[in-house]
């Protein structure tokens, strides 16, 4: 077992940095996404060995994903300078500056990537995007279709060749494309996003198009903008109590979302449910002052409601804007009207009629972005929002201006094409299916669920706390313990060299080496981690925490497998091949652990529910659910053994038991149940 170096500042006898260790580490965070601390130890070994490429390539790609586009730019030329011979440097730094809008530069990056990874197809791929954003359709699409002659299978190439095929108007291709693209797999949300756009071309197409927004949302149920677009379809299906559902809907999940805002008010301006159709308007132009569609609506709105005062001082605003608007003048002729204010309407009246009458045939009298911009109306057969310019002539104005508006869903997830590869393991786009993960002791909240975090309490952990015997309160989760703020993590480096300092001239004791195996595990040094709580244990056997815990870190350190290694992504728990009985071996250390911490706490449950999540991966489905049950015989509000149980069911077959425990575990909080039973009908 690998034992870490010690880091910068301890004691003379071992101020050696190691930095191949120290990059290890860092990999180990890289694999978690904790991007910050990653980039910590990287500092460290770049510190140590400025003349490795390693570090700074590394850095770069938690840099990447941290958006610091320019950083890690940066870094990856670094790590060219030091090595010119690892492809994914010239890819990373391909992505950064597509993300940049570097686009040729991105294309040289891709190529030389491409001379020392020939038909790599993450590379062709992100190439063609970057093709396609310099305008060179004709160059992107023989990648493309390179690509695919190679990579058959590859489905979101296909995906893209759609979308490139749209924008040449070749609606049968990208069809076609598209219909390949599911063919291979079904869960692709962005490829149903895409085809329901392309139906919504023509009303005929609308009711296909509803069911492939509708699956998109099966997928991604958290996507607001999909159920505006669904809304769309509903609506204009005559399905007007479904758009309604769809717009609430989409404003629960995202309450700054203008668009759904403003078709709920439209749709309620049509019910007559005048009062909160005038909330959603005002709503909405408290988000954009600027939008001048909610205006002319609450001024409709206030004239319905004879609220003449505020229906003036909306349609003043209007004109100011679009002086040469007939259509505001003659609202505000009818609201002088209203108010007795005869000269004042005749005189509007005379002036709106000399303008429409001024008007060309065909003519505009406002800019159409100032207006169609904020959101395309519900006539239009391209049906996105995308800064197209519309005439809108005085006879259009208020058809056009009480529009349902329709949301790009789609351009999102094609950015998220751009990373795939890159992030230090294999990302799956569709959301694989997954455990809760294990429980463990942190120094940090295990998430926002604060419901959840109350229930998660082990009473020997508040027994050490009650000593005071380290320098940190332990608490009990299963997310977030390490934290996500550079501050915080230097003061666990520091923990460490005080530990360091004080061992050096103390006798230490289990609780020192646990407090340091602690501060390890929030740094995710797993070996360090383990070699202290290996010491804590043969000085006192019967420490159940630092059982747990050995656990704990021994899992960790299997899962983070050895780090990101260049030509090749993280490889995470592997249980085929030679690798794979090593693999196996050490999950069953890890069982063993959990197994003792239960001898000596037999009213552990969360040590009972880890030891399960190790079965699971072990592939002993049948001892996983009789330890998941065991945990939730001690502890019933375990919402994350319910979960898991659901998923080991399924892997069964078991459809009935399996929706039965996901129900459980979504009444109990755990927010992925919804989604999963979505998926699993």
């Amino acid at each position: 077992m690998l034992v870490m170096v010690a880091l910068a500042g301890m004691v003379q006898a071992v101020a050696q940095i190691n930095a191949e260790q120290i990059v290890k580490v860092g990999q180990n965070a890289l694999y978690f996404d904790d991007y910050i601390l990653s980039i910590q130890y990287f500092n460290r070994a770049i510190a140590a060995k400025p003349y490795l490429a390693q570090p700074y390539f590394l850095r770069a790609i938690a840099k990447l994903n941290l958006e610091d586009y320019r950083g890690a730019e940066r870094d990856a030329s670094e790590a060219i300078s030091r090595n010119p011979f690892i492809p994914e440097a010239y890819e990373v730094r391909g992505v950064a500056r597509q993300n940049m809008g570097q686009y040729q530069e991105a294309v040289e990056d891709y190529d030389h990537a491409s001379s020392l990874l020939p038909n790599n197809c993450n590379l062709l791929f992100n190439k063609a995007l970057a093709l396609q954003q310099l305008g060179k359709a004709d160059s992107a699409m023989v990648v493309f279709d390179g690509l695919l002659e190679t990579h058959p299978g590859y489905a979101n190439a296909y995906v893209a060749r759609a979308r490139l095929k749209a924008e040449q108007t070749d609606t049968v291709g990208a069809m076609a494309d598209l219909d390949r693209a599911l063919g291979i797999s079904a869960k692709l949300a962005y490829a149903y996003v895409i085809r329901a756009s392309l139906e919504m071309s023509s009303p005929a197409g609308y009711e296909s198009a509803e069911q492939d927004i509708s699956e998109a949302i099966r997928l991604e149920p958290k996507e607001g903008n999909l159920y505006v677009n669904r809304a769309f379809l509903r609506y204009n299906r005559d399905d007007y109590f479904g758009a309604m559902a769809d717009y609430d809907y989409a404003i629960q999940l995202d309450p700054l979302n203008s668009a759904a805002i403003y078709n709920r008010g439209l749709l309620r301006m049509e019910s007559r449910d005048n009062d909160r159709a005038i909330a959603d308007f005002s709503r909405v132009l408290e988000l954009d002052p600027e939008d001048y569609r909610a205006l002319y609506n609450r001024v409709l709105l206030y004239s319905e409601t004879r609220n003449y005062t505020k229906a003036l001082e909306d349609v003043n605003r209007l004109i100011e804007r679009f002086p040469e608007l007939p259509e505001a003048i003659y609202m505000r002729s009818d609201i002088y009207r209203s108010q007795g204010k005869m000269s004042a309407a005749e005189t509007d009246y005379k002036r709106a009629l000399a303008m429409a009458k001024a008007l060309p045939p065909g003519g505009t009298a406002v800019e159409g972005n100032d207006v169609a911009g904020a959101g395309n109306v519900r006539d239009s057969a391209e049906g996105r929002t995308g800064g197209r310019e519309e005439e809108l002539s005085a006879e259009s104005v208020a058809r056009r201006f009480t529009a349902l508006r329709t949301m790009d869903s789609d351009v999102d997830l094609q950015q998220d094409f751009l990373n795939q590869g890159i992030r230090g393991k294999v990302q799956d786009r569709d959301r694989r299916i997954s455990l809760e993960p294990m429980f463990a002791l942190g120094y940090y909240s295990s998430s926002a669920n604060t419901a959840t975090d109350a229930r998660s309490y082990i009473k020997e952990v508040d027994d050490l706390n009650a000593t005071r015997m380290l320098p940190f309160l332990l608490m009990v989760g299963n997310r977030g313990l390490t934290p996500a703020d550079e501050q915080l993590l230097d003061r666990h480096f520091q923990s460490v060299e005080n530990y360091n300092r004080y061992m050096a001239s103390n006798e230490p004791r289990a609780i020192d080496f646990f407090g340091r195996a602690m501060d390890y595990v929030t740094l995710r040094n797993y070996p360090a981690a383990i070699a202290d709580l290996d010491k804590a244990i043969a000085l006192t056997p019967d420490f159940a925490l630092a059982y747990f815990m050995r656990g704990v870190a021994r899992h960790d350190m299997l899962m983070s497998g050895g780090g990101y290694q260049p030509g090749g992504a993280m490889s995470g728990l592997n249980t085929g091949g030679a690798q794979g009985a090593d693999a196996k071996m050490e999950l069953r250390n890890v069982i063993s652990d959990f197994d003792r911490a239960v001898e000596l706490s037999p009213r552990l449950a969360f040590a009972h529910y880890d030891k399960a999540n190790a079965l699971v991966e072990l592939g002993d489905l049948t001892s996983a659910i009789a330890a998941y049950r065991k945990a939730l015989e001690l502890k019933p509000d375990m919402g994350e053994a319910y979960y898991n149980l659901a998923y080991v069911y399924f892997q069964l077959g078991n459809r009935v038991e399996g929706a039965s425990n996901l129900s459980k575990a979504g009444e109990l909080g755990i927010a992925p149940s919804y989604n999963l039973l979505k998926r699993m009908h």
